[in-house]
């Protein structure tokens, strides 16, 4: 009889994370005989694509790297045993407030599969499988077969488990109609991809370039197309090379997004989650047919936002408070949206201090200048205050704002999943990125290689070139021979290129309306369109319902990944079984291209 085998799409963060919880639970779970571990990625394990060795030197991590871990604390809620381990700062040896290069964190998600991969039982054996896989069949109640790239026999699974992580996607019909314009007119059409493998050889120096997108893609292509092309920044400034591209952004904000923190807490933090935690998740899916995301739960978020922001007010700033905090908690608990404004009026005196969630997410929404030299200064004024309130521990209420959100992020998976609304905020206001990059954002801006457009940028097709215009400077347009797209394919199965989820969807897997692969919250296990829970199949990622995050976290914040990974790994270790039986030692086998 053959050995019990599990097979796990992607080796990157999530799979490493899975791998380090089959590691965890095995001896709890798993009794008796060996099992294989088939792990099948083309790219390198534990840093996967994102990851990876070969990419610029100059991209660096969005978090601090004391703020980056792949290994689960005290906070993670979850059935498994806690194996703690490293951040990547006390595993790299630097200051913990630095920005990492990517190259590094790559360097420390290859330790940790390695680590996970020795800490397997005895009998446990990893084979690394560089390629594809390109479908996975097989009867639904018996072993599975996952079919590789450069394979002619396919892997036999008594489970699966899918950690794609972000996958291509095909353009969808606007994204076509501008390809095919820039094809007959000579243009350049640059669609939704990961910068650090776009090849931007056909910007040119000197020439203006659109771009839609004011996240960390845009922060990527910056870097490549200014310091990646032999800029400089120095303490006056930037000095051009003279091969930049003069760069217009703007997007539907039309402000980057905001910094990361450059402080840390001290003092009592909120007591979080308080207004939508576990209770409510429960209370929400009991409801017949489920919750309506922007009805029942939205006005649970910006509750537990709002009362994050003021907890902290009244305990570590109380001179610009009114009043107690206990007083304004009791009120603030049982008070609908038009009485906690009400509230908030008599306690906050200064307008500035009041949480405003509409003003955070669209701080341009309104604001209307003369002309484009007239926004460039404002947007430059924007930018300079946001670094500022970002780095001044008198606005530690934006931190606890923070946490708020990380504690929401963790709900929102048990509840399956959030709207394209909510990840957009999360990013804006989360998940920014490093206050050097926007120092670095301004200098370009002073030195003419950027431009700022504005809100609600809209790109038209039109005399043989692309022009972009804005509401925010209305009636201003700018023409290029160029438009590059600057954010990451839409997950969504519908038009993935990935051929295997594509094939699942195709036969039979139910995806979301925003085109997510459908889950089981509790454990990951992929759901068909009736609503069953697939008993060998599991998935996990950006381009499930749950979502989650990368694979890795923030220490002591509980860590919805972490979860996910350890549910899923215990319900495919119990799946499998294990007969009693001698176990040879664990070794890592690597199976050629």
């Amino acid at each position: 009889m053959s050995r019990p085998s599990l097979v796990v799409v992607g080796a990157g963060p999530r799979g490493t994370g899975v791998l380090e919880r089959v590691a965890a639970n095995a001896p709890l779970l798993y009794p008796g005989r060996g099992l294989d571990i088939h792990f099948v990625d083309p790219y390198p394990p534990g840093a996967g694509r994102v990851w990876r060795q070969r990419q610029s030197p100059l991209l660096w991590m969005n978090s601090h790297a004391e703020d980056v871990t792949l290994f689960t604390d005290e906070t993670v809620e979850m059935d498994g045993p806690v194996r703690p381990g490293p951040t990547l700062h006390e595993w790299a040896g630097l200051d913990g407030r630095v920005f990492a290069g990517r190259r590094t964190q790559g360097a420390y998600l290859r330790w940790a599969y390695e680590r996970a991969v020795a800490s397997l039982p005895e009998g446990f054996v990893v084979h690394r499988h560089a390629c594809r896989a390109v479908r996975v069949d097989g009867p639904r109640e018996g072993r599975q077969r996952v079919w590789l790239t450069r394979r002619p026999l396919p892997l036999h699974a008594d489970a699966v488990i899918l950690a794609l992580g972000h996958l291509d996607a095909e353009p969808d019909a606007g994204q076509r109609e501008l390809a095919a314009y820039a094809r007959t007119h000579g243009l350049v059409h640059l669609p939704p991809d990961f910068t650090a493998d776009s090849d931007l050889s056909a910007l040119r120096p000197g020439e203006p370039v659109l771009v839609r997108g004011f996240g960390l893609a845009f922060v990527d292509l910056m870097v490549l197309l200014t310091e990646g092309r032999g800029g400089r920044h120095h303490a006056g400034g930037y000095r051009p090379s003279g091969r930049e591209p003069v760069l217009y952004v703007g997007s539907r904000r039309g402000v980057p997004y905001h910094s990361k923190i450059g402080y840390r807490l001290v003092g009592e933090r909120p007591p979080l989650p308080r207004f939508f935690g576990p209770a409510q998740v429960e209370e929400l899916l009991a409801r017949p047919g489920g919750p309506d995301f922007r009805r029942d739960v939205w006005p649970l978020i910006e509750k537990e936002l709002g009362f994050a922001h003021y907890h902290r007010l009244f305990t570590a700033h109380p001179e610009r408070a009114a009043g107690g905090l206990a007083a304004f908690e009791a009120r603030y608990a049982t008070a609908g949206a038009a009485e906690r404004a009400a509230l908030v009026a008599a306690a906050v005196p200064d307008p500035a201090d009041r949480f405003d969630l509409a003003a955070l997410d669209r701080p341009l929404r309104g604001v209307r200048y003369g002309t484009p030299e007239e926004l460039q200064a404002g947007m430059r004024r924007y930018v300079g205050a946001d670094l500022a309130r970002r780095h001044d521990p008198a606005h530690s209420t934006d931190l606890a704002v923070f946490l708020a959100l990380l504690s929401v992020y963790g709900q929102l998976q048990r509840l399956g999943g959030a709207d394209a609304g909510w990840h957009g905020l999360f990013n804006h206001l989360a998940s920014g990125p490093p206050g050097p990059r926007l120092r670095q954002m301004l200098a370009l801006s002073r030195a003419g290689v950027l431009r700022f457009l504005g809100a609600d940028m809209t790109v038209t097709a039109v005399d043989g070139v692309f022009r972009a215009a804005s509401a925010t400077v209305p009636g201003a347009t700018v023409d290029a021979r160029a438009l590059v797209e600057a954010r990451l394919p839409d997950p969504t199965v519908e038009r993935t290129r990935d051929p295997l989820l594509r094939a699942l969807y195709a036969e039979g897997a139910a995806a979301t309306a925003e085109g997510l692969l459908a889950v089981d919250p509790a454990d990951g296990r992929l759901l068909d369109r009736s609503g069953r829970p697939h008993p060998r199949r599991f998935a996990l990622g950006p381009y499930t319902e749950a979502r989650g995050s990368s694979g890795f976290h923030r220490p002591r914040t509980g860590g919805p990944a972490f979860r996910q990974n350890d549910a899923a790994a215990r319900a495919a270790l119990t799946l499998l079984g294990a007969p009693d039986g001698a176990r040879p030692h664990p070794r890592l086998e690597e199976t050629p291209r």
